[in-house]
């Protein structure tokens, strides 16, 4: 796992939803109606930055608005809260409260993210409001279909509503978990890690640096098990560079490539790769028509400038020696390709 870091030099654009996307998302339940938009909450009237508890910045603000917007702001991200978990059921909105609503001006997506806390028992649950993009969309599709984990998010005409993803984040689980983990332990991380990087690449999720994505340990019996899964989808198959779409080569995951050098032998990292692409043909086929409704309304898409099309391609064809790459006309024909080229060639692997 050779590691060099790389950069991404441009800001991305947002991509409209087309028509047949906003109907597949219909038939799927992934369309709902609310009051709230993402350019409201852009009116907010004053900020306070926030900072972690070591007194860092984090690049995030606590939002405020005029009273008298706050009021029926909160009623409405309340009722967005009931359709996010409850199917829009008003039962519990006398007893939802919105502890807070804070606005992050790092990243693409620029999201708001809300905090609602139930009175009655005091738990709170995080979501995001953000300005919906449909290459972001791809993203969450492609994830949960092609991956082990469930999305849970909601899109109304310009605005996504994604639910938030509970893990401890990458940077801060390298920086003060990872030290003081088990050798037993750092091999299983250094294992899943193999096997993120291979979703990332087979998916063409881009950006995974290690504050884009949560590791999530698991208690089984007497050990922990560690799981890691993406958090941000604003890099779906938008970049040309194809190292973009490696974890390994992002310097913020430098020790996550470190420990896979030192836990790991080169067959049992091609072993878990293979375990990823086995694993990956079995979900594609248990949701045959549904991946297929999906890609098929992508390849259509224009989801990146034509000179990211053309140069990553170029580097897939190179990589995986399949001339069809060399065909592609859009991103989504190029996610079609790779896939089909992992449904060919791993079917029969175990």
């Amino acid at each position: 796992m050779a590691q060099k870091d790389v950069k991404i030099k441009f800001r991305k654009e947002n991509y409209r939803i087309s028509d047949e996307l906003f109907h597949y998302l219909e038939k799927y339940g992934r369309i709902t109606k609310t009051s709230v938009f993402y350019d409201d909450l852009l009116r907010f009237s004053g900020f306070i930055n926030l900072e972690d508890k070591d007194g860092n910045d984090t690049l995030w603000h606590r939002v405020y608005y005029p009273e008298f917007e706050q009021q029926e702001l909160e009623a409405n991200i309340n009722k967005i809260y009931t359709l996010l978990h409850s199917d829009g059921d008003v039962k519990t909105l006398p007893y939802l409260h919105v502890d807070s609503i804070d606005y992050c001006t790092f990243g693409n997506s620029n999201p708001f993210r809300v905090k609602v806390r139930n009175i009655l028992n005091d738990n709170f649950t995080n979501f995001y409001i953000k300005k919906a993009d449909a290459s972001r969309i791809y993203g969450l599709e492609l994830e949960e279909i092609l991956s082990p984990n469930r999305i849970n998010y909601l899109v109304y005409k310009d605005t996504l509503i994604e639910e938030h993803i509970i893990g401890i984040p990458g940077d801060i689980f390298i920086k003060k978990i990872l030290p003081t983990c088990t050798e037993h332990e750092k091999s299983q991380i250094a294992k899943e890690f193999v096997k993120f990087n291979e979703r990332c690449i087979i998916g063409l999720l881009g950006d995974m640096r290690s504050y884009n994505y949560v590791i999530i340990p698991i208690h089984d019996f007497d050990h922990v098990e560690f799981r890691i899964r993406p958090i941000d989808f604003d890099q779906q198959s938008y970049e040309g560079n194809i190292k973009i779409y490696f974890p390994q080569f992002y310097k913020e995951n430098f020790q996550m490539v470190k420990l896979v050098i030192d836990k790991l032998k080169p067959n049992s990292i091609e072993q878990y790769r293979k375990e990823v692409r086995s694993a990956t043909v079995k979900r594609i086929h248990g949701q045959e028509t549904r991946f297929e409704e999906l890609i098929s309304i992508m390849k259509k898409e224009e989801l990146a400038p034509i000179e990211h099309i053309e140069s990553l391609k170029k580097s897939l064809q190179r990589f995986t020696h399949d001339m069809k790459f060399k065909k592609c006309k859009t991103m989504g024909e190029i996610v079609a390709t790779g896939l089909d080229y992992i449904l060919k060639n791993y079917k029969n692997s175990f």
